[in-house]
């Protein structure tokens, strides 16, 4: 199990890092392994200590 850092983005957030390889497997790399396009991602918090992140394809405006 990969264990990732819990980072202090500012003042009123946090961040954690995603692996290049599983963005990849998403197609979310292109072929110089940079962010291809723009991604929006929705998080959710299940349960204690438990989040779900979901690729959003559209967002409404």
């Amino acid at each position: 199990m990969a264990l990732n850092k819990l980072r202090k983005l500012d003042q009123n957030s946090a961040g954690v890092t995603l692996p290049k390889d599983d963005l990849r497997v998403e197609g979310l790399l292109d072929e110089d392994g940079e962010i291809d396009g723009e991604h929006h991602i929705h998080i959710r918090h299940i349960d204690n200590g438990e989040w779900a992140l979901e690729l959003v394809e559209e967002i409404d405006a």
